[in-house]
């Protein structure tokens, strides 16, 4: 199913009328107008108000907020209303809220905090959707449904017990195959009836928080099953949607990198995907960008729809910062730029109360239209009715590929040893930093994903093997291609047990290399690392974990220069077939990294058009009919200057650029060239 058609990119976000009576209403749409907003969010959190108890669904107020936005000329987004249960609900059926890691049994309070395995919160929480999509289904304004909000955390009670245990015997089916698949034989483990088997918390297996465990293997399974649980209370209310509205996209807003969820698991069943972008700090541009991809490739390259972002600042930090006049401007079309098709905000209207009241919104307190924000919003919004809808539907022509695994992250970090200092995402982002800044289009996608169309495959820290990755991986190098892997790769199947072969498994063919040592040392400890010889000769530091490389065919790329393995490989590369396996063995810098990924691009010239240029993003979108759009994106508070490759018109002020001009971007500037064909 095809994300919902639209002349141009929709813009508008997250609106909350119920918190405010009519009047405000009519001078919100007047301010919608000024900015372009198009499209509105509603009823994310109004379950208390449209079942104030059971056996009662009161649509009255509700029906008001729809009709004005319809009438308003606005595209909705219809939300079911279950992002949080309400108090009756856990009043009468105390069930429904969460017991925590720690066990302790929760009572009514905050939003996450339903129970994903409790019948009456599945049976409810479809209801309500089932009611709203058949009130609102044939609402032409309507063009989209949006479930829950922001799915996550996880509960540890007699229900998810039992459910654990059911999830269990549908994936094992006997309980000799639990127990070789968890290694119960270990401390006296191993299980001979499934009421046995508890949910891995503080009070079973885990010592010094959910990472640390007596059995990774347990706890991997716990998440994978915490995540199908509440992909479960998706699909629940989804079905419910259906049986009147069987048409209309549904989606719900994923958060990007958020480790306690196994997108991929729930990307089938999403018709489109959606996300809310809150960077940490105003550095944050490299890692929306791996984000952007990351969404953009859990449905094999289809756009996204860029949920939620706050146009000024957020609330849920220690320390919020304020984004800087333009940032806000040019994170929204690096959005764009990597496959969004909606650019929205939370929030339209500011809360006046509770935890979010001082959270960015698009219209203040005050209801002013004069301040800053407003304006940059409504010049974003203008800029974007320009642009109109040639952008939506395009696809990136990415010929890098960067593998992105759960199953990986949470087998890495629930290891004792050899580091718990080495973090799969911090990985994962050191060699994403160094594909940004090469300036290459990429799709980040799942182990489980077609490999044949790319020339290149990054796969760092892919701790946990499964399936035939191991075969796939070498069909890209034996027809030509470069796979490159790093340290902690290839340790343990999807049952996190390590495989009784040298490191790096069944990825060791393929590197050419074989690790039988390995030496982890804290922060502080630096061993220099000389990459290449002769002019390209470089040294850089490495830290945190150092694996001793036994050549089996590989060539020496790079060596350690100290310790008593100075003289060792830690970076090489080994000849497959028509191209090449790419081993990186020890935690190089972010210059060492960058070294070595520009060695493996170059080989098949995949450098973007400014690789030499610090904090220029370039991304390109192409549309159905063969239009070629290409975002430059300066990162930089100072202006930058580059010369073009091709020529093509500006489709934000029309202005024609030739072949080989100069092209000047203003600090935090954007230029979207449709190039000539």
């Amino acid at each position: 199913m095809s994300l919902p058609l639209s002349a141009k990119v929709p813009f508008g976000g997250d609106y909350n009328p119920e918190q405010w009576p009519e009047d405000v209403w009519k001078q919100d749409y007047r301010l919608f107008d000024s900015a372009r907003i198009d499209l509105v969010t509603l009823g994310v959190f109004d379950w208390a108000l449209t079942q104030p108890a059971e056996d009662t669904y009161d649509f009255a107020l509700l029906d008001r907020i729809v009709e004005r936005a319809s009438a308003e000329g606005r595209g909705i987004c219809l939300a079911t209303g279950t992002g949080a249960h309400p108090p009756w609900l856990a009043k009468a059926y105390p069930e429904v809220t969460r017991t925590d890691f720690e066990g302790r049994k929760h009572r009514f309070g905050q939003r996450h905090n339903s129970c994903p395995s409790s019948p009456v919160f599945r049976r409810l929480s479809a209801e309500l959707a089932r009611r709203v999509a058949r009130r609102y289904a044939d609402t032409p304004a309507v063009l989209a449904w949006h479930v829950g909000n922001e799915y996550g955390g996880a509960c540890y009670c007699a229900l998810c017990a039992a459910g654990f245990r059911n999830w269990l015997r549908h994936r094992y089916g006997t309980l000799d195959e639990l127990n070789e698949a968890w290694y119960t034989t270990f401390w006296s483990h191993t299980f001979t009836d499934w009421d046995e088997i508890e949910p891995p918390s503080a009070l079973t297996e885990h010592w010094r928080g959910p990472d640390h465990t007596a059995f990774p293997g347990i706890t991997l399974d716990y998440l994978r099953f915490t995540s199908d649980a509440m992909l479960t209370n998706f699909r629940d209310e989804k079905a419910a949607i259906r049986e009147s509205s069987p048409t209309l996209p549904v989606t719900t807003n994923f958060m990007g990198m958020y480790r306690p969820i196994d997108y991929h698991r729930w990307a089938p069943h999403l018709d489109f995907v959606s996300w809310d972008n809150y960077p940490p700090d105003d550095e944050s541009a490299a890692r929306m960008a791996l984000t952007h991809d990351l969404m953009r490739g859990l449905k094999d390259g289809q756009p996204f729809w860029l949920m939620e972002q706050t146009p000024s600042c957020t609330a849920c930090r220690d320390v919020n910062p304020l984004k800087r006049p333009g940032l806000m401007r040019l994170w929204s079309w690096q959005a764009v730029a990597h496959g969004a098709d909606a650019v929205l905000f939370f929030q339209l209207r500011a809360s006046r109360g509770a935890s979010e009241k001082y959270h960015g919104a698009v219209i203040g307190h005050a209801g002013r239209a004069d301040t800053r924000v407003f304006r940059e919003v409504a010049e974003l919004g203008a800029e974007l009715e320009r642009l109109g809808p040639v952008s939506l539907g395009a696809r990136t022509p990415a010929r890098v590929a960067l593998l992105f695994d759960w199953d990986s992250w949470w087998a890495l970090e629930l290891s004792d040893g050899p580091s718990r200092l080495v973090r799969y995402q911090q990985v994962v982002l050191a060699y994403h930093r160094a594909l940004w800044d090469a300036g290459v289009d990429l799709d980040v996608v799942a182990v489980t994903a077609d490999l044949s169309r790319y020339d290149v495959v990054v796969a760092p820290a892919l701790h946990l093997l499964k399936g035939d990755l191991p075969q796939r991986l070498e069909a890209v190098a034996t027809r030509g291609g470069s796979v490159l892997t790093t340290y902690l790769s290839g340790r343990v199947d999807e049952n996190d047990q390590a495989f009784l072969m040298d490191v790096p498994g069944s990825l060791g063919q393929l590197m050419g290399v074989r690790v039988d040592e390995w030496d982890a040392r804290g922060p502080e400890v630096v061993n220099p690392v000389r990459l290449g010889d002769g002019a390209d000769q470089v040294d850089v530091d490495a830290r945190l974990l150092f694996e001793l490389v036994i050549p089996q065919g590989a060539q020496v790329i790079g060596t350690y220069l100290a310790d008593f393995y100075a003289g060792t490989p830690a970076v090489t590369r080994n000849a497959f077939g028509a191209g090449d396996g790419w081993y990186v063995a020890a935690g190089l810098d972010q210059a060492g990294v960058s070294w070595v990924v520009r060695q493996v691009l170059d080989q098949h010239d995949l450098l973007g058009p400014y690789p030499d240029v610090p904090n220029l993003e370039s991304a390109v979108r192409v549309a159905a009919d063969g239009s070629r759009l290409l975002f430059l994106l300066n990162h930089r508070a100072e202006p930058v200057e580059v010369t073009t490759r091709n020529g093509g018109v500006d489709l934000l002020t029309g202005d024609r650029t030739a072949a080989g001009a100069a092209l000047r971007l203003p600090a935090y500037g954007v230029v979207v060239l449709e190039e000539d064909r």
